[in-house]
């Protein structure tokens, strides 16, 4: 038997990156899970890839920043699957113009705020109510090593994700006793085609930003170097399962040790 077996989750952004892969090992591991992702193109081939792989999966298109998305990608949750397990909402990331709070551009606030923060907190607002219904289970939030360490220029995305620590813990302590746990996962640099695309392909070599004067990534820098979409996956699936039951309110630097220096 699975470790999420007879479990319903619903993951954000699981058209590609480490949601994507949450999505693959979650219905490997038993359970039904729903793809709400924005691009159609990369939600039917998500639920594609895990059906052909045996694995139960409804792709609903979700734009994380708008509540009515959310709440009726939610609700089609329920009308599928019964109830709901599992939250994590994984959709987010940052952008190319984000940078020092005295030059960057107030447009790239409205962004970034919309689709880290508010997208965290638009998932919680309508999937608390139906895993309380449910009889509890669990929220799993993505921050980033940003929001732990303050040597990131990147202070729009640092301020975003810094948001989801806090509301996290908030979360965490008002629904214990609705047998909810919530936490939340703080990545290091991961290699998605994202990440690829941003920071270039050669790990030999640092690599930086596109028009972003003060960030570099030595891919050797920290003692675990770079990770995968399935290191990340798998500290979610963790989480999701019962095997984490005592944890709750937690905040798992999964950085490779970035965030320890």
């Amino acid at each position: 038997m699975g470790r999420l077996a007879g479990k319903v989750a619903f993951i954000t952004g699981a058209g590609s990156g480490i949601a994507r892969a949450a999505a693959q090992i979650f219905t490997r591991e038993g359970a039904k899970v729903v793809i709400a992702e924005l691009k159609p193109e990369l939600g039917q081939a998500a639920e594609k890839l895990v059906r052909d792989a045996g694995g139960d999966a409804l792709f609903v298109e979700t734009n994380v920043t708008k509540e009515d998305s959310v709440q009726n990608a939610i609700q089609k949750t329920v009308e599928r699957y019964g109830k709901l397990d599992v939250l994590y909402n994984c959709a987010g990331g940052s952008v190319v113009e984000d940078t020092t709070v005295t030059n960057v551009d107030m447009k790239v606030w409205d962004h970034t705020q919309s689709l880290d923060l508010l997208g965290t907190f638009l998932g919680c607002r309508y999937g608390i109510p139906e895993i309380i219904k449910a009889g509890g289970g669990t929220i799993i939030n993505m921050s980033s090593v940003v929001a732990l360490r303050g040597a990131f220029p990147i202070h729009i995305y640092t301020a975003a994700k810094g948001g989801i620590i806090a509301l996290t813990k908030s979360l965490a302590g008002t629904y214990a006793l609705d047998n909810i746990r919530v936490n939340a996962i703080c990545p290091g640099v991961i290699l998605t085609d994202r990440v690829r695309q941003r920071f270039g392909e050669n790990r030999e070599q640092p690599g930086t930003i596109p028009q972003t004067r003060a960030i570099k990534i030595d891919w050797k820098q920290y003692p675990f170097a770079t990770g995968q979409a399935e290191d990340i996956a798998n500290v979610a699936l963790f989480l999701a399962s019962d095997e984490a039951r005592m944890l709750t309110g937690v905040i798992v630097p999964a950085d490779g040790g970035l965030s320890a220096y």
